[in-house]
């Protein structure tokens, strides 16, 4: 007589530990006075069998008993809702997801998994086999995989070791009276996740064996209990309102996957998810679904693959690697594989932390309004001379407690260096996360307060009217080389598709990411405008941006798909995008025509190299007149002036002050010069001219049109030795800005910054000046000597613009027109200037050539006529002057 059984398997140790009582309820067991016909065979399940398995490492060997699986979505099996109309009253469950699978012989098995009660249920229903009759018996041959899939158990059983011979049951289906077999497997709760693998075992009376039935693919049936298949988008980690989690990481190549999941005690996995390619991976993108992660906190992953050198692949699969799309990082974990390898990093199991954004106004500035300072986090306050608590030097809190100090500069936009993770023996420029800001800017080397701190200043920026722009780097990561300590994210995952290969089909030696890969371009994107919405980013300045333009196989692009999707779209085409050329792995500038789409600003490495010549006694006025007005070699094509991102000194190469202290052979490519003696001198004259060097280099840089970008310590002349390495530069000195020169030198940049906002109408130009509003003039107001090397002298005219003058009611606020000078010669030059506009006078604004502080006023000093009404003025040597017009009246 058939009848429901109950099969109990009593509590035993498992790694150690115990675990709770396992109930197997089935609907077709038949039951006889001491003896049960279930059997238990010992078959071998190889890897070609199965898919998908779980292991369990736990360090206490307890079962977690509180953890609650269950799918959210469809995955590459069809899966659906199920009806309940295969179950009883008593058998229906919750949450019921159903698997579809197709067997090798034709017919269909459908598998509902769901929750009842406290336990997981699996309804097993098969239809339609080919060969089966009423007689014939159908029995399902199973197991669970809890470490390896060629490994299968029971539950409640010992764990085998891989490659021998597995424990799996026999147990018969029930035949309905339509035909179909069913049977139904009940487990607890504390026993999930894991995978249920069978196949089914056909057994007729005129057979003498009985014959193995498997799916379509020839491989066993294979479904998740306790997780489910997830859903493919979006990438990385996404919690739902009921809790549960989606993991989802690309690969495009990689042979399985693995989901690593670790508690808080150990630095090894403690729970290891073996996804199943069939069930938990679409197209490209594997994923999988948690109803709860407690008790984890990180998770990472393993990549597993052949190692096709030829091909690119890297696959390791003893690395457990970093989710590129991970926006929280974990603490950093020691790795004991590799002596010199990096502290392994992790995603951390946490939402993003709640941030109160209220009252935040982005400023909104237009381009050509910008005053940039460029600095690095670190650097800016890590000298305990900036007298800040110990928790704040180094960090985003340091910049907020220096704010009077981009005030006092006529700072209204800071530009960080790299913030993105990297690690401290490459530097800032070679990152190797890019969702998530560096510890070492937090105040507790914890991501999380990191990343509130980060918010909070840029909060307090905005509220000061100062927006915020990143340098990014998305050229090339921090993975070097192919030994495997230097693998910690994109190298592991799929190293041929996040790399470029050079045409050796071998990696390069800089780790060039493959930026114009689609899945590579979704991922940049998706950072960029992750930063704008969860951290209110005003811009980005893209270090070596023409590596943006190459594509697959590293050949340029006229069309680069990356560069011209961040121009449309719609949310980063709003912000400030500028691209910088340099390369900080070559340290050097590649000279690209770089397609903007009337959007891209670019960083104008051409004024910095032609206003260093110019200064130095070598360069063209021809060069000097256009980067003066806005670089129109550059930027006349469809774009304006304000597109140009100006510099003088950049944290790479030469400091301010080292550009008029050095120039031996191993400085020769910056251009610089020392002015008469090489390094440190106190020498007077020597002193005096390299003063005056540097107020003409600031001079040049604020009133060019354009934007300028003062880079972090020139304001207080800080050296770096005649260093050009960036690893020498050093932290801020705030004591230095108490001397004569940091003085002198800061207030001339705050009247030079005030003054381009106070003259708007010439000094802040979105288009280019007309010809009719600029005369240029040479020395004794002859014609200039355009391409005449030894020609030094240069003077210009800016028209102020009439019908502008004029609407202003109040007379004595018309502005003139603006005269400016500049003699990059030894000897002094008479300079004649023109006659100003009628009831005008021209006053002297800045003179470099004279002592402080009377070579820079608001006010001015007169000018007067001399002989016969001509206006002449003496200009020393290497000085620069700016005079304007400005009424008689008041």
């Amino acid at each position: 007589m058939a009848t429901p059984l109950s099969l109990t398997i009593e509590p035993h140790c498992l790694y150690g530990g115990s675990i709770k009582m396992a109930k197997l309820a089935t609907a077709t067991s038949y039951y006889a006075p001491n003896k049960c016909i279930h059997r238990v065979r010992r078959i071998d399940m190889g890897r070609s069998q199965s898919h998908g398995c779980l292991r369990d490492i736990t360090k206490n060997a307890q079962w977690y008993h509180n953890l609650k699986i269950f799918a959210s979505s469809p995955s590459s099996v069809d899966q659906t809702r199920p009806s309940l109309g295969t179950f009883t009253k008593t058998e229906e469950v919750e949450k019921p997801l159903t698997y579809l699978f197709r067997t090798e012989i034709g017919g269909q098995v459908k598998i509902t998994v769901g929750r009842k009660n406290t336990n997981y249920t699996v309804c097993i229903e098969v239809s339609s086999l080919p060969q089966c009759n009423t007689e014939d018996k159908l029995f399902l041959n199973w197991g669970i995989f809890r470490s390896d899939s060629s490994c299968l158990t029971l539950p409640g059983s010992q764990v085998s070791a891989p490659e021998t011979h597995s424990s799996t049951m026999e147990t018969p289906l029930m035949q309905k009276s339509s035909g179909r077999h069913f049977l139904q497997l009940e487990f607890e709760s504390n026993q999930a996740p894991f995978y249920l693998s069978f196949m089914l075992l056909f057994s007729s009376n005129t057979a003498t064996n009985n014959s193995e039935i498997r799916s379509h693919r020839k491989t066993n049936f294979c479904v998740p209990v306790g997780i489910s298949s997830g859903h493919p988008a979006p990438l990385g980690i996404s919690f739902s309102d009921d809790g549960s989690v989606n993991f989802s990481l690309f690969s495009r190549n990689a042979e399985s996957v693995v989901l690593c999941l670790y508690d808080e005690k150990s630095d090894q996995p403690s729970l290891e998810i073996d996804l199943d390619p069939y069930i938990n991976r679409t197209g490209n993108i594997w994923h999988v679904s948690m109803e709860s992660v407690a008790p984890y906190v990180s998770y990472g992953y393993r990549c597993k693959g052949d190692i096709h050198l030829k091909k690119g692949d890297r696959f390791d699969a003893r690395n457990v690697l970093l989710d590129p799309y991970a926006k929280i990082l974990s603490s950093s974990l020691p790795n004991h594989s590799e002596t010199h390898s990096p502290p392994k990093r992790l995603g951390h199991l946490c939402k993003i932390p709640t941030f109160d954004w209220s009252g935040d106004i982005r400023p909104c500035l237009e381009i050509e309004e910008l005053v940039v300072y460029r600095l690095n986090v670190r650097r800016f306050t890590e000298d305990k001379s900036c007298q800040l608590p110990a928790d704040v030097l180094g960090t985003f809190s340091g910049l907020i407690e220096k704010l009077h100090h981009f005030k006092s500069l006529g700072v209204n936009a800071v530009l960080l260096e790299p913030v993105f993770s990297f690690g401290e023996q490459n530097g800032p420029y070679f990152p190797y996360h890019f969702f998530s800001a560096s510890d070492l800017y937090g105040p507790s080397y914890d991501n999380v307060s990191t990343i509130n701190s980060m918010k909070e200043m840029i909060k307090r920026l905005h509220a000061n009217g100062i927006e915020v722009l990143l340098e990014v780097v998305f050229t090339h990561a921090a993975e070097g080389g192919d030994s495997s300590f230097q693998t910690i994210s994109f190298r592991g995952i799929d190293n041929s598709s996040y790399y470029i290969l050079n045409g050796d089909t071998q990696l390069g030696t800089r780790n060039a990411l493959n930026c114009n890969n689609p899945i590579v371009q979704r991922m940049i994107l998706d950072i960029l405008q992750y930063w704008v919405t969860e951290f209110h980013i005003d811009g980005f300045c893209f270090m070596n941006a023409s590596s943006l333009l190459r594509g697959l196989n590293g050949e340029y692009l006229s069309r680069p798909p990356l560069v011209e999707a961040i121009a449309f779209d719609p949310l980063l085409s709003k912000t400030k995008i500028i691209a910088d050329c340099w390369d900080p792995c070559e340290m050097v500038t590649r000279d690209i025509r770089f397609p903007h789409w009337k959007r891209w600003a670019e960083v104008n490495n051409r004024f910095c190299h032609d206003i260093r010549k110019f200064l130095r006694g070598e360069g063209l006025l021809s060069d000097l007149a256009t980067r003066l007005c806005g670089s129109g070699d550059i930027f006349l094509d469809g774009r304006g002036p304000a597109f140009s991102f100006n510099f003088i000194a950049r944290n790479f190469g030469l400091p301010l002050v080292d550009l008029v202290s050095f120039s031996g052979n191993e400085v020769s490519s910056e251009l610089s010069w020392n002015c008469g003696e090489e390094g440190a001198t106190n020498n007077t004259v020597v002193l005096e001219r390299r003063l005056k060097q540097i107020r003409n280099f600031l001079f040049i840089l604020y009133i060019s049109f354009g934007v300028p970008i003062l880079n972090m310590g020139d304001e207080c002349g800080q050296s770096s030795s005649g260093s050009t390495s960036y690893g020498d530069r050093k932290p801020f000195d705030w004591t230095a800005l108490r001397t004569g020169f940091a003085i002198q030198t800061t207030e001339f940049i705050a009247f030079l910054s005030s003054l381009r906002t106070r003259r708007s109408d010439l000094l802040q130009k979105r288009n280019f000046l007309k010809v009719e509003n600029i005369e240029w003039y040479g020395s004794n107001q002859s014609q200039p000597r355009w391409e005449d090397p030894s020609s030094k002298f240069l003077a210009l005219r800016l028209k102020s613009d009439i019908d502008n003058s004029q609407s202003d009611s109040d007379s004595s606020q018309i502005r003139g027109d603006l005269f400016i000078a500049f003699n990059a010669g030894g000897h002094s030059e008479g300079v004649i200037l023109p006659s100003p506009s009628e009831g005008m006078v021209w006053l002297r604004l800045v003179d470099t050539a004279l002592p402080f502080p009377g070579f820079f006023s608001n006010d001015g000093d007169p000018v007067l006529e001399q002989m016969q009404g001509l206006i002449a003025y003496e200009m020393k040597a290497h000085s620069c002057a700016l005079f304007e017009a400005r009424s008689l009246v008041g």
